[in-house]
């Protein structure tokens, strides 16, 4: 998907439609992403649980890894849309990818914050 003109409020409507095609048989609590790249396309993730508990992945993750895939680059992205607070390991990745701002909801809120301050004292090499 591409529209360089998303507001937060579409990429979070996006998040939200995507959040439907997750695979929580476990939690029942689907997260969907959508990420704006600075070339205006959307890339989409969902988290995907598994039984042996380790092995499931975020959706900030799975569209992260979809986006080197395609071949996105640490500071490619300007928006990472959420419909759950971020985890502190997806504050990492959100991090060390250079993303600009993310949106979340938190307890019923839209909140923004930059990677740094939802994790001010990041793991840097």
């Amino acid at each position: 998907m591409s529209d360089a003109a998303l507001s937060d409020a579409d990429l979070l409507a996006l998040a939200d439609a995507v959040a439907e095609r997750a695979y929580a048989p476990y939690s029942q609590f689907n997260v969907g992403c959508a990420i704006l790249a600075r070339d205006g396309h959307v890339i989409e993730g969902v988290n995907v649980e598994n039984a042996a508990y380790p092995l499931g992945v975020c959706a900030e993750r799975t569209a992260l890894s979809r986006a080197i895939a395609e071949g996105y680059r640490p500071g490619d992205f300007v928006t990472a849309a959420i419909t759950a607070s971020p985890c502190g390991g997806c504050r990492q990745w959100l991090h060390e990818m250079g993303v600009e701002r993310v949106v979340f909801r938190n307890r019923g809120e839209v909140v923004t914050m930059t990677p740094d301050e939802l994790l001010p004292e990041s793991f840097e090499l």
